[in-house]
């Protein structure tokens, strides 16, 4: 006798019969029969989930009339739950116990209706996009997830590689031409550019003979851009204070921003990301060097008090090796590029930076700029100032030994404080801090002699109270004899570095790693500082009161700025528009420069104002 073990749906309980009784009404007795029969039982009678112990639980009491105490005891209920049960199912007796089947044939109206459409401009080999943008046009607009689903179920493989002959017709942005300097054209023509104050550069750049020091240091080049048209590009972005991710594709038909660099066009962002990361590291240092060296020709004085810090530029991708450093301006640590700066205090101007820092060397980057310097100048440093998070006890002895003054703050801790605040009030005396513009001018000071490890000898002690900070400040510096306001006023000038640096953020967009240009965080160093010695020069060059201007005020007065460029057979003319600021542009001189430009066929320069 055969049985349908998947139509057997007698309820065994309801009808009072067990197993056994089964088989034998049906006339035989089969040990596997039963039991497969009681695991089939034990599938309803042996709840899998709440909802359903809830429902076999209220079934067993309102069906099986079970008292409430044995239903309760059967599904493992106690006696008050299973009371607030039954009440809320009362009050919602059409409560749903099952869900309903989600199988079955399922429709997308909206897909569907340009099912037809979608294959038919596949075929007409559209791309996804391009399928996106006909539909869109036609009043019927579908996501792309939705038309690569369709075109998936259709069987559609992704489109291999068109040519742009294969792409259906469109509106397209026009293309410039390839960078390439043997099509440079310097016949007579006349054009207006946005760029115009970009060639208030080109009388110190003409001066500095940079395809020299760029093969000394083994730059690359090529016929078609060679290594000082393409440095010149990227430090003409970097001087106009242009952002790598919306600079260059904008600008690729001004004219005179391919002049400047000496270029038929601009290059384009991907030769510009290609060419930085070509660029040995080891070549940056010797770059440096000869670079300021051109620069102290040019009238820029070489100081001898630096202030120095890091700076961490944020990395926001998921390379395992960068290292995570402290963000000043987040107050947080995270991934990121450590670069060491060195700034003169004297002139304001970057004069070493260096971002292949890791955590295990940065203790040591003050010896090395250390070295670099008395190898550019045989001779050591005069003063340097920093933080205390920037060196150890152990390097600030080798500065000592070596002649190096310096001024660092030390780090404080608890029992520092605790023994500072213990101290009577006639432990300190009060002095006035002149030549500085500050609210508090008048700071109490600690001024002692004491030991540190790993130093050898005394090394003096400043704590510094009132100066606008809750806690006294520690100053440590091996300067022994000289006055406390004067180290305490130099000290402040330090600040000075913070402020530089937040300049480079801002305006030569140090931090802008995520962008459309992927430039090498060594040539966006090298190239901040080259653009920072040159408006430097301007300063110079301008006086009244800019000298220690930023560079985006500089910027803003005479940099940003339109101008009618002339090409004639005796020159290159510059007439700038009418501007307010004109008259101290005229003042410096500038008008009167005839400088000739080496990689515009020898040109002499004429700038022209109002």
């Amino acid at each position: 006798m055969n049985i349908d073990y998947h139509l057997f749906t007698i309820d065994l309980q309801q009808i009072g019969l067990d197993l056994r009784s089964i088989t034998r009404h049906s006339g035989f007795v089969n040990k596997s029969i039963v039991k497969k029969l009681t695991d089939f039982a034990q599938l309803f009678l042996q709840p899998a989930n709440p909802t359903h112990r809830q429902y076999e639980a209220l079934r067993a009491f309102f069906v099986d009339k079970l008292p409430a105490q044995q239903a309760a005891q059967r599904f493992g209920y106690s006696y008050g739950s299973f009371r607030v049960l039954c009440h809320d199912f009362r009050q919602n007796p059409r409560r749903e116990f099952f869900q309903t089947s989600s199988k079955g044939p399922r429709r997308a109206p909206k897909r569907d209706a340009v099912r037809d459409r979608i294959i038919a401009l596949r075929k007409q080999n559209y791309s996804m996009y391009d399928i996106h943008h006909a539909l869109q046009e036609s009043g019927h607009p579908l996501s792309t997830a939705a038309i690569a689903q369709t075109l998936r179920q259709e069987g559609f493989a992704r489109l291999p590689r068109r040519a742009d002959q294969e792409r259906p017709a469109t509106l397209r942005p026009t293309a410039a031409e390839v960078a390439d300097v043997r099509q440079l054209d310097l016949s007579p023509r006349s054009f207006r550019t946005r760029f115009g104050g970009l060639f208030l550069f080109l009388p110190f750049l003409a001066q500095i003979p940079l395809e020299k020091l760029l093969s000394q240091c083994d730059f690359p080049g090529s016929r078609m851009v060679p290594a000082a048209a393409a440095v010149r590009s990227l430090l003409a972005l970097k001087l106009y204070g242009s952002a790598r991710h919306s600079h260059v594709m904008s600008s690729v038909f001004d004219e005179g921003l391919a002049l400047f660099a000496g270029l038929n066009v601009i290059p384009k962002r991907s030769f510009l990301t290609e060419y930085s990361c070509r660029i040995p590291p080891s070549c940056y240092s010797a770059f440096m060097k000869r670079w300021f060296d051109a620069m102290g020709k040019l009238g820029m004085d070489r100081g001898d008090s630096f202030d120095l810090d890091f700076h961490t530029i944020p990395y926001h991708g998921d390379d395992a090796l960068v290292e995570k450093h402290y963000v000043s301006k987040r107050s947080r640590k995270q991934k990121g590029i450590l670069a060491f700066l060195a700034q003169d205090a004297q002139t304001h101007v970057f004069c070493y930076v260096n971002a292949s820092l890791r955590k295990a060397e940065q203790n040591d980057e003050i010896l090395r700029f250390a070295e670099w310097w008395k190898q550019r100048n045989e001779k050591w440093p005069q003063e340097l100032i920093f933080d205390s998070k920037l060196t150890t006890h152990a390097n600030l002895n080798r500065l000592n030994q070596w002649g190096i003054q310096f001024i660092t703050l030390r780090r404080r801790s608890p029992q520092m404080l605790r023994q500072v605040h213990q101290l009577p009030l006639s432990a300190w005396r009060r002095i006035e801090l002149t030549g500085v513009t500050r609210e508090y001018r008048t700071p109490r000071i600690l001024d002692q002699k004491i030991t540190l490890s790993d130093y050898d000898g005394p090394i003096r002690q400043m704590v510094i109270a009132d100066l606008g900070h809750e806690e006294p400040t520690f100053v440590l510096t091996n300067q022994l004899y000289r006055g406390a306001p004067k180290l305490i006023a130099r000290y402040a000038q330090r600040m000075l570095i913070e402020n530089g640096i937040a300049d480079g953020i801002d305006f030569y967009h140090m931090d802008a790693l995520s962008s459309a240009v992927a430039m090498k965080v060594d040539c966006d160093l090298q190239l901040t500082l080259m653009a920072s010695s040159l408006y430097r020069l301007l300063a110079l060059r301008l006086k009244n009161g800019y000298q220690n201007a930023r560079s985006r005020h500089l910027f803003r007065d005479f940099i940003e700025a339109t101008a009618l460029v002339m090409i004639e057979e005796s020159g290159i003319v510059v007439r700038f528009q009418k501007r307010a600021h004109n008259p101290l542009l005229m003042a410096a001189g500038l008008d009167q420069t005839r400088e000739p430009i080496p990689w515009l066929g020898n040109k002499r320069l004429l700038l022209t104002f109002g």
